[in-house]
């Protein structure tokens, strides 16, 4: 367990780097957040922050366990799959806070979406747990890109 905390940690750290990505990106995120007309189902902005602490927590774990069983060279379509999803992940706030297209924000997030079902898929196939812990990541990126659509339509001269 020693040799494998520091490991698990490694991979939390590092899964986390999507996550200082999306903020340089969005340097004034919370103003234009603000900013928007939102639904009245869309979470409060503090709730933002702490919901992407605990998924970049799960994922990295969930990343960290197809790596401990297979390392890169065996489990490599699993784990590219994981990295192209953080580098989507990150680019999101990119499409919506800085270029501020409601339409590239969508497609974007549609494409986050799908990379991370097919990433699920492929963790689930090999340990059931890693599979398991995408689960909330997918179901938060769903609401997540029903939220992006709700917040483009109902802003259409700011995005």
């Amino acid at each position: 367990m020693s040799q494998s905390l520091p490991s698990l940690l490694a991979w939390i750290f590092g899964t986390s780097i999507a996550a200082v990505g999306g903020a340089v990106t969005a340097k004034a995120a919370a103003e234009f957040y603000a900013m928007l007309q939102k639904p009245a189902w869309a979470p409060p902005a503090w709730l933002f922050g702490p919901a992407w602490t605990v998924l970049y927590i799960v994922m990295g774990t969930a990343a960290w366990r197809i790596w401990s069983q297979a390392g890169f060279g065996g489990a490599k379509l699993e784990l590219s799959f994981y990295f192209v999803q953080l580098v989507l992940n990150m680019a999101w706030s990119y499409f919506f806070f800085v270029r501020r297209s409601g339409v590239e924000a969508m497609i974007e997030v549609v494409c986050l979406w799908i990379t991370i079902t097919i990433t699920l898929v492929l963790f689930w196939r090999r340990d059931t747990i890693a599979g398991v812990l995408f689960v909330p990541y997918l179901a938060w990126v769903s609401f997540a890109t029903a939220l992006t659509v709700s917040v483009w339509r109902l802003n259409p001269k700011l995005l």
